[in-house]
């Protein structure tokens, strides 16, 4: 990471919500063609994250705690805060010496920027604001949010805007908040009411859609650029009786990540 901050621009894309079973039967299946086209090996690398919702998830990704391999570890960090004793900060790690990974990289010489998407990022509220204040530059509406079944074609369109203004000199990163994955979800299957509700079906539909467009976001981004697409968390459709996140259950732990460069 040390060869790639300073000579690319960043983007972190979190689909907020993911499940790793959910994404990985729809890779194997070949149902999500751009993602899987991009993904080492077409194959998401699953991963534990660092919170079971998307509050905790976000502060622990933005201060360079991305999830973690699911095997045994120390997993060494692609970014790391400056912390005495830290035992996933290695030679290949960029350190910052900030709280958070925005500021680090703005000391860097970055332009950082948020495109949010769940209620954690819409700044109608004090704790609405304190994940998007860790940026630059910040973008929410409602259009962007969890009830908009074109929520990321609107939030590409900004991106399209935010990307067009940069200059050539300076390096850009840019976090988008994909909300679609997020309940309420079952207006992206075919058939499907609203009295019916989610479901682990409507879950994987909402990704088939998001692979239906993010290719767009992609071209969007200027060359080189490195990608982190990953999960926050998971959910639960009533396993073992359960339904949502903040909960310690495997199907909220277990997440998808990813990683490429786009040359």
């Amino acid at each position: 990471m040390n060869e790639i901050i300073g000579s690319h621009d960043v983007l972190l894309v979190t689909l907020d919500t993911l499940r790793y079973d959910v994404a990985a039967e729809l890779a194997a299946s070949g149902r999500t063609p751009m993602l899987t086209g991009l993904l080492p090996g077409g194959r998401w690398e699953r991963r534990h994250t660092p919170g079971s919702f998307t509050y905790a998830a976000h502060a622990a990704m933005l201060a360079g705690f991305l999830p973690t391999p699911a095997s045994p570890g120390p997993h060494p960090r692609l970014f790391a805060g400056a912390f005495p004793g830290s035992e996933t900060t290695a030679t290949g790690t960029w350190t910052f010496d900030a709280a958070d990974l925005p500021s680090g990289l703005s000391a860097a010489g970055y332009h950082t920027v948020c495109v949010g998407g769940v209620g954690f990022f819409n700044k109608l509220t004090p704790l609405g604001s304190a994940l998007p204040s860790l940026f630059a530059e910040s973008h929410w509406e409602r259009a962007f949010g969890v009830t908009d079944p074109d929520a990321l074609p609107n939030q590409i369109d900004r991106v399209a805007e935010i990307v067009a203004r940069q200059p050539a000199e300076r390096r850009l990163f840019l976090f988008l908040n994909v909300a679609s994955l997020h309940q309420p979800n079952w207006f992206y299957l075919d058939g499907a009411t609203s009295s019916a509700g989610d479901t682990r079906a409507s879950h994987a539909a909402a990704l088939r859609h998001v692979d239906a467009h993010i290719g767009r976001l992609f071209e969007l981004m200027r060359r080189p650029c490195f990608v982190i697409v990953c999960s926050d968390h998971g959910t639960a459709y009533g396993e073992d009786g359960h339904v949502g996140h903040r909960i310690g259950h495997e199907v909220v732990w277990t997440v998808p990540y990813g990683e490429f460069v786009l040359s």
